[in-house]
């Protein structure tokens, strides 16, 4: 038992033998990560500022640790770029972000339930959403309580089908929010249902005006009230599409890291993506023809071909269903990924690109020479989305910022 090898984790020691060494951190890109640029970020974030013009707000939204870019990096770089707050999703990624040195307002996109959430919002200085009275007369009594105004925005549904209240209530609903003396109502705001699918596309005018139309009829509604409010409906999509959807302020997610929701909208502004996926080569082998590659053998070679072995699977965020559908790129060369991906290696065939080494580098999403790999690629060749694909980068992979 004296040679059995352990790590003292806290003093970063590894003993082997009675002989104790330092133990440094691996590094990063050992086998496979995500590189983000904040300073694409930033630029992103101008552009978008520019786009809306001074007198429309910008809110950076964060959520899902920054679509996989990582939330405190993107919401520091949209700041510096002109952003003017930040959306989340949860009261979890509010805290982080307050945790991190963050002052701005920040708005929790989704709903709280109970009494103890609202007080840690409250406690911490973020806004929530509410969708009906319950929730306003829950903050109300909280900030009574402690002797605080609670600012909350309040949500209208106007065709989502998800959270806010209905259209016709939303008169009413603020009537009796205005008479609760320890709220402050500053905002209210909608959700825009296919302004990024393919239906927008074809009908350009039709649900998404549809919801401009019962949104402005609130506010029409609320008379002098509603100036006093920060009235905002625009998601990417609608932002890039009608400068009549912006309204005060601006929802930005998916353009501020650099892709379109809809390649026909803003499509001349110079949006970058800030992300790439890269992964190392970890073997290299020659093998006959007719020989089945990984899992079920859903691939068999049609030649003698060279194969690589690349550490990366559908456990660091590339789907399984991509399988054989898609390639990387090495010095702009795109090379097929061929089998099953596994749920830590994955295979390509380098045949044609026989000087690739162990240790090399693939590119798997973003740019490398003029090869552009884009999350839209994946989310074609999947059925799935541009925010899914992004989202899906958390836990194992280590992100570099760059």
């Amino acid at each position: 038992m004296q040679n059995m090898s352990k790590i003292n984790k806290r003093e970063r020691f590894f003993t082997v033998g009675g002989i104790t060494k330092n133990v440094t951190n691996p590094d990063p890109r050992s086998r496979a990560w995500v590189e983000v640029d904040p300073k694409v970020i930033e630029k992103n974030s101008r552009v978008l500022k520019d786009f809306i013009g001074e007198d429309c707000l910008l809110m950076a939204v964060v959520k899902a640790d920054g679509y996989g870019h990582g939330a405190e990096t993107v919401a520091k770089a949209a700041l510096i770029g002109g952003a003017d707050s930040l959306g989340v999703a949860t009261l979890e990624e509010g805290i982080q972000l307050r945790n991190a040195g963050f002052k701005c307002q920040i708005l929790i996109l989704g709903n709280l339930i109970n009494r103890e959430e609202f007080y840690t919002a409250l406690c911490w200085a973020l806004i929530p959403t509410i969708s009906g009275i319950r929730e306003a007369i829950i903050c109300n009594n909280i900030a009574e309580k402690n002797h605080k105004k609670f600012i909350v925005h309040l949500k209208v549904d106007t065709g989502m089908t998800r959270l806010g209240c209905h259209c016709h209530e939303a008169e009413e609903l603020i009537s009796k929010i205005d008479y609760l003396e320890n709220i402050s109502l500053k905002g209210i705001y909608s959700h825009l249902a296919i302004a990024d699918s393919d239906q927008v596309k074809n009908n350009c005018k039709s649900f998404t005006q549809m919801q401009l139309n019962r949104f402005e009829k609130v506010l029409n509604d609320l008379g002098k009230r509603n100036k006093s409010l920060c009235r905002h409906l625009a998601n990417s999509a609608g932002t890039l599409s009608d400068s009549r959807l912006h309204f005060d302020m601006v929802r930005v997610g998916l353009s501020l890291y650099g892709y379109f929701p809809v390649n026909e909208f803003g499509s001349d502004l110079k949006l970058k993506p800030a992300l790439k996926v890269k992964a190392r080569v970890t073997l290299v082998r020659d093998v006959d023809k007719g020989i089945g590659v990984g899992y079920g053998h859903f691939f068999k070679t049609q030649r003698k071909s060279k194969l690589a072995v690349v550490a990366i699977g559908y456990a660091d965020g590339v789907s399984r269903v991509l399988s054989g559908k898609i390639s990387a790129s090495i010095d702009g060369v795109l090379i097929p990924q061929v089998g099953a991906i596994a749920m830590d290696q994955m295979v390509f065939d380098i045949t044609d690109k026989p000087d690739i080494k162990i240790g090399h580098v693939l590119t798997l999403l973003g740019t490398d020479g003029d090869v552009m790999i884009s999350p839209q690629k994946w989310s074609d060749l999947s059925g799935s989305i541009p925010w899914e694909v992004l989202c899906s980068f958390r836990n194992r992979l280590p992100r570099v910022i760059t």
